[in-house]
């Protein structure tokens, strides 16, 4: 989803390769991306790069044996903008030599909008960099908290009960400082599964002015019996194309200074935001279910997670609800994604129960299977230093209602957000 309110990133085009006069033509009609100036040696243009006052550079290299450092050299004594290079055919010694020197290379062919996502990329993490805060002998050094990504490509596999149920669970069960960030922005439900109603979400908290720092962030959260902080989704839909993902990227970074553990649940689409996200993310869960139309999206997502690079060993695989009548098997879906599941969360009537209540599902059924999956589930995505599935302990066994048959826990029963 591109954000209309969002400024287009400016781009200079430079190099030559195969391909690279078709990439200048479709971005230069693209909505997200001003290109600002091409030349094919940069090292004649200085003067020209450094006045265009580029984001990203595009640099067209024609050899795939090898990166071509003078050029990348004096792009960047021209300018400090991140360089991705391009190219086309075999590229292994490039893509070598570029692990090496930090760059991002894109093979040509390329569909035009998975050439967008690694240019607002290549911006967001430039952005970040440039915002991020001096380390310090006071900073919490080695101890940053862990960022665990919840993600489906389609919608009604349990996505958020499962985010909402793993912050539960990482605050109550394993003591950890837990903030829940709802980046659906346009229909979050993570408020009403967690039964509160905010007065400040996302929204307001990118739109404060001045620098974000703990102290600040801490007065935009909104705090659940559970121990979790919650930064909700904006109350109205309209509100989510003002949430800038370079906002996202530096709240982020200021959560992992703050809490030990920071669950995004995010909704059925990549859109700008989830950029920031997913650059940061320790760990993405993707949830799916026995269904062949979700299968087949997660597998588009894996795709395009390749093409994105984004590490393979970072991806867990979920499966939410399993039925044990349903024709497609566990086995099936790990063949046809090649990939083995991580976790599955039984189906289970507490779900529901909980769902309306507004309650997280280990506080309402502590003693649930599916509470159980959860925790198991928390354990196997952090592990503690050892490799051990050490970092969540089993839920407390509690009584789930009390003598009336009520909740125990004293919480309101959710409203429906209304639009102002």
């Amino acid at each position: 989803m591109s954000n209309s309110n969002t400024p287009p990133i400016r781009v200079f085009i430079s190099g030559a390769c195969a391909g690279l006069a078709e990439v200048r033509q479709a971005l230069g009609t693209h909505p997200e991306i001003e290109l600002v100036g091409t030349a094919v040696e940069p090292g004649r243009a200085a003067q020209k790069l450094a006045a265009s006052n580029a984001q990203v550079i595009l640099h067209g290299s024609s050899r795939g044996d090898r990166l071509p450092i003078e050029e990348i050299e004096a792009i960047r004594q021209a300018t400090t903008a991140p360089v991705i290079v391009v190219t086309s055919g075999a590229a292994d010694g490039l893509l070598r030599e570029a692990v090496t020197n930090g760059l991002e290379v894109v093979l040509l062919p390329q569909l035009t909008d998975a050439l967008v996502f690694s240019i607002r990329r290549a911006y967001v993490q430039s952005v970040t960099r440039s915002h991020a805060p001096a380390v310090t002998s006071a900073s919490r050094a080695g101890s940053e908290g862990k960022i665990v990504t919840i993600f489906s490509p389609k919608g009604g596999v349990g996505k958020t009960m499962l985010a909402t149920g793993l912050a539960a669970v990482y605050a109550r069960a394993a003591k950890k400082r837990t903030l829940l960030v709802d980046l659906d922005l346009q229909f979050g439900d993570c408020a009403i599964l967690m039964g509160v109603e905010p007065q400040k979400t996302i929204y307001d908290l990118v739109m404060t002015s001045g620098e974000l720092d703990n102290e600040k962030l801490a007065g935009y959260v909104t705090h659940h019996p559970s121990g979790v902080d919650v930064v909700p989704a904006p109350v109205r839909p309209e509100d989510a194309e003002l949430v800038a993902e370079d906002r996202v990227a530096h709240l982020l970074q200021v959560a992992k200074e703050t809490y030990d553990v920071i669950v995004v649940d995010t909704p059925s689409h990549f859109h700008a935001a989830m950029l920031a996200t997913l650059d940061r993310t320790d760990r993405l869960v993707l949830v799916a279910s026995l269904d062949i139309p979700t299968v087949k999206n997660v597998k588009l997502t894996m795709q395009t997670l390749s093409l994105l690079h984004y590490p393979r060993e970072k991806v867990s695989l979920v499966l939410n609800r399993p039925q044990s009548r349903a024709e497609l098997k566990p086995s099936d879906v790990e063949r046809a994604l090649e990939m083995k599941i991580a976790g599955d969360i039984p189906c289970d009537r507490e779900v529901p129960v909980a769902v309306n209540r507004g309650v997280p599902v280990p506080m309402s059924a502590s003693r649930a299977a599916v509470t159980k999956a959860l925790t198991e589930l928390g354990a196997t995505l952090l592990p503690d230093r050892r490799g051990r599935k050490g970092e969540v302990a089993p839920a407390p066994e509690m009584p789930d209602d009390d003598d009336t048959g009520k909740p125990r826990f004293a919480l309101r029963k959710p409203s429906l957000r209304k639009a102002a």
